[in-house]
């Protein structure tokens, strides 16, 4: 080997092992490892960055993990007058192989904790000359650390998500069996191998509502890095900001996607479309450059499992399953036309439509429901035109019944506090329209996820401005305020001046938990100092009745 070859040989190993030992001593710490976790090392890059004025007077890089391309966290070292010595000739044909031929036997040895490498490792190399930049790479596999790892993903799906309930996967887990799925080294990436293990783990954790949205991130995250990192690259080049856009290569530096990947990607958009419904489109919309008639299909009429139009002289309607959404023009302002729409709607959640779809309306009514915190979305302007027709309730009460889900979300906002369940913006017309649908309102308010939706912290003071506080509505008014999110206020301009109203509450509050009276209490009177101050104020016979509801909550 050429003596400048070498020189920069020992002093690249030199630097490569001290960071080594360094990360070393600190992966030696970690004590709890997901047995899906073969190792953490599986990236290395070295690299000569040129000097500004010369480029012999550049850094050695190192980079121990691959990074973004916005960002420079290398380890960065000098080398000696060495450097002008150096050809290419030198570089591919002495340095390149002896780096790989050492870190070949590295990554094969046990001189660093079992942990510290992953099955495979990626060895690139790169070196700025003056007008040009040499690349190459190296990919080592440890087939015997691939083989166990292949063994413990069988056994953690056979016991951990195969097995019944209540066994489930430690959470720390559940970011490396994502990754585990849409690795071709150790899965076969098909839709009917892949699919049912992700629904199969949702399931599990469907009751733990922070588990199961974690879970949800960590498999979609991993499908995107699929699509992302081993699919797209081989037929579109990133462009845009931060390569988050995608430019088909021209065609003699592109190959034709086998059928197995392009039906995986399609089932990778569609997988992820409830979570990213924007990344769902635009990989549709990719595929449709691939020549997948399929993508087409999808984005254009859906999956044709449903009646996707509907025309009469009063709307015209379109539905996408795909793509969860809803387009709906009124064309004649009138009860027959909302009707027809809500019909049309209803017949789709009976067939398995989506729930959380979105609605383009177009109407030239624009009607919303008296509650501040409600998007004003084409959902909302839909129901609360619908609902000035009363002939109409019953249909709109069918679709409340066929669209309520716990835990799942309409798609008419992005994810936000505006966030709100299918069936609400109907449930809320319904509730402040008459009371034959009370039962309704209070079924709702039980079933809505107060921990991730707030909205309904307003819904009290509509039904009171609505209906007013009577005997007869003191159920409904504590299921509102039940069914409201921790961050709820007392409400304003609430008058319970009558005993018989307190009556009613006490009725209430007596077979509830104390934390769910203090709740009621905290809502309609301020907390309990305020209550015990309004039992001093007031007079017979109300304070009597002011004060059995203190001791409830005492």
């Amino acid at each position: 080997m050429h003596q400048a070859a070498e020189a920069f040989l020992n002093e690249v190993w030199t630097s490569i092992l001290e960071i080594y030992k360094k990360e070393n001593q600190r992966i030696n710490e970690i004590k709890d490892w997901s047995v899906l976790q073969a190792g953490v090392k599986d990236y290395l890059r070295v690299a000569w960055r040129k000097g500004k004025y010369n480029w012999a007077n550049g850094k050695i890089h190192v980079d121990v993990h691959e990074p973004f391309s916005w960002s420079d966290d290398s380890y960065k070292y000098d080398a000696g007058s060495y450097m002008e010595e150096l050809t290419e000739e030198m570089l591919m044909q002495e340095f390149f192989p002896a780096l790989c031929d050492r870190m070949e036997a590295l990554f094969h040895s046990t001189d660093y904790a079992s942990h510290f490498f992953n099955y495979h490792l990626v060895l690139v190399f790169e070196f700025e000359w003056k007008q040009s930049v040499q690349c190459h790479s190296r990919h080592f596999i440890n087939e015997r650390k691939r083989e166990s790892l292949k063994k413990a993903l069988d056994q953690f799906i056979e016991t951990k998500i195969k097995a019944e309930l209540p066994v489930r996967p430690k959470e720390r887990d559940d970011f490396f069996f994502a990754r585990c799925l849409v690795n071709p080294d150790l899965m076969e990436q098909k839709q009917e191998i892949i699919e049912p293990l992700i629904q199969r783990l949702s399931e599990k954790l469907r009751s733990n509502k922070e588990r199961s949205d974690s879970w949800t991130y960590h498999f979609a995250l991993a499908l995107k890095g699929w699509a992302n990192e081993r699919f797209l690259v081989k037929f579109f080049d990133r462009t845009g900001h931060y390569g988050l856009d995608w430019v088909l290569k021209p065609e003699q530096e592109r190959q034709e996607p086998k059928t197995e990947e392009l039906d995986f990607f399609l089932y990778v958009a569609l997988a992820i479309g409830n979570k990213e419904p924007d990344t769902r489109k635009k990989y549709l919309d990719l595929a449709v450059q691939l020549g997948s008639k399929r993508a087409a299909d999808y984005v254009k009429r859906g999956s044709g499992r449903f009646d996707s139009e509907y025309k009469s002289s009063m709307i015209q309607a379109s539905a996408n399953d795909v793509l969860q959404a809803i387009d709906i023009w009124i064309v004649s302002e009138e009860e027959a036309a909302y009707g027809e729409a809500i019909d049309f709607i209803n017949g789709l959640l009976r067939e398995g439509f989506p729930k959380g779809y979105k609605l383009k309306l177009k109407s030239s009514e624009k009607n919303y429901l008296p509650v501040k915190k409600l998007a004003k979305s084409g959902l909302h302007q839909f129901f609360a035109n619908a609902s000035r027709y009363p002939a109409l309730y019953p249909k709109i009460a069918e679709y409340a019944e066929l669209a309520m889900e716990e835990f799942a979300w309409y798609g008419d906002v992005e994810p936000s506090e505006k966030s709100v369940m299918p069936g609400t913006y109907a449930v809320l017309a319904l509730g402040l329209s008459s009371s034959d649908y009370f039962p309704l309102f209070r079924r709702y308010m039980k079933l809505v996820d107060t921990e991730h939706q707030s909205a309904q912290d307003d819904f009290a003071i509509a039904f009171m401005e609505a209906h007013g506080v009577t005997v007869e509505n003191i159920p409904v008014l504590v299921s509102l305020v039940l069914g409201s999110s921790d961050s709820a206020k007392p409400l304003k301009n609430i008058t319970i001046d009558r005993a018989e109203l307190v009556n009613a509450l006490i009725g209430e509050l007596a077979t509830m938990e104390d934390y769910h009276r203090e709740m009621v209490i905290y809502r309609l009177f301020g907390g309990n100092k305020k209550l015990a101050q309004a039992v001093k104020k007031e007079s017979s016979p109300i304070k009597e009745k002011l004060a059995e509801l203190l001791a409830l909550v005492e």
